[in-house]
């Protein structure tokens, strides 16, 4: 059993060690640099290292466990209440240990080499997509600024390119020859973007637990790869309703004296496969999709009673439920009873 516990603040280049016994005695206190670190914890017997979940965090755990060391990951968040007075290195590193001696403490999955470079495939595509969308808006605004109103979406596209082709067209060349440059700049950011598409749908093809979620409606390959870069191992959550929560598809809660008060969706979880899943969920509530929902079941009666965003929620924390038991029982999906009970 580790008799020890190591925080470490992370940097760039210089980290602050604390180490104490698993009772909270001081051991000792170390200020290394980068190419010291690992030196270091290679001579230290094995322990229990414990790291805020940060840039680098997931590369220094994989690290750390090939030298037989124990690593937990903690979320800032958690760490902050048990910083003392003023804030410095060695203070965060003693106020890591400190939060994670408390035995109610959660803790954090460090990310796997795949898991990072699927995350990263799935970021750049999201990237890419809000910078298409920032071009699409200054097209408008240019065009707005010159009398001419196009809705919003990619797909009026070819309604900008109709008025800038058009024999007639009262804009001055100056701003035509700017607005065929932000044309074929969108046309250059789709282009990639399809491309990491078509990437994500060959890495969601070759990963049997990504095939399996794809049975679910309203999931596609880009929330399946989200779901494998983004969620820990589905075996640390006892229930699917961990799992939703951990996700923030649950209410706020404001509860005192034995009086439960449930607000909005909380947003404090895994932000893309939230929004995934209620885009998801949104889909199987349009006018084609409806026509799947048998009549008197749980979903019909929710929208004949409530808005259709706040049934699209709804649905999206089942959705992460069932996701939860075709991870942990390794079986596709199964449409539920509707007639179930809310």
């Amino acid at each position: 059993m580790k008799d020890t516990m190591i925080g470490v603040d992370l940097a760039k280049s210089v980290f602050q060690l604390h180490g104490a016994s698993m009772t909270g005695q001081l051991r000792f206190r170390k200020k290394l640099t980068r190419a010291l670190l690992l030196r270091f914890m290679a001579e230290q017997l094995p322990a229990v290292v414990v790291m805020e979940a940060c840039g680098s965090a997931s590369y220094w755990a994989r690290e750390l466990i090939k030298l037989g060391h124990e690593v937990r990951l903690i979320a800032p968040q958690y760490v902050r209440p048990f910083l003392k007075r003023q804030k410095n290195d060695a203070a965060d590193a003693e106020a890591i240990v400190v939060a994670a001696q408390r035995p109610e403490m959660r803790f954090v999955e460090p990310k796997t080499e795949d898991q990072q470079a699927r995350a990263a495939l799935f970021r750049g595509r999201e990237r890419l997509v809000h910078q298409r969308t920032e071009l699409v808006n200054a097209l408008r605004g240019l065009l707005y600024e010159f009398g001419h109103v196009v809705p919003q979406g990619i797909g009026h596209l070819k309604r900008i390119g109709g008025i800038l082709e058009e024999p007639a067209c009262d804009l001055p060349a100056i701003v035509r020859d700017e607005c065929r440059d932000l044309m074929a700049q969108i046309a250059e950011k789709t282009s990639r973007i399809e491309a990491r598409t078509k990437a994500a749908k060959r890495f969601a093809e070759a990963s049997d637990a990504a095939r399996r979620l794809q049975t679910m409606p309203g999931v596609g390959p880009l929330t399946a790869l989200a779901v494998e870069a983004f969620a820990p191992d589905m075996a640390t959550f006892r229930r699917g309703r961990d799992f939703s929560a951990w996700l923030g598809l649950v209410p706020r809660q404001h509860s005192s004296g034995g009086k439960e008060r449930l607000g909005r969706v909380s947003k404090a979880g895994q932000a893309d496969i939230r929004r995934l899943l209620i885009v998801g969920a949104m889909s199987r509530l349009n006018w084609l999709g409806r026509r799947s929902i048998p009549e008197g079941s749980w979903l019909a009666r929710m929208l004949a009673r409530k808005p259709r965003m706040l049934v699209a929620i709804a649905l999206a924390n089942r959705m992460a439920r069932a996701i939860w038991a075709m991870s942990t029982k390794k079986e596709s999906y199964r449409d539920p009873a509707w007639t179930a009970a809310v």
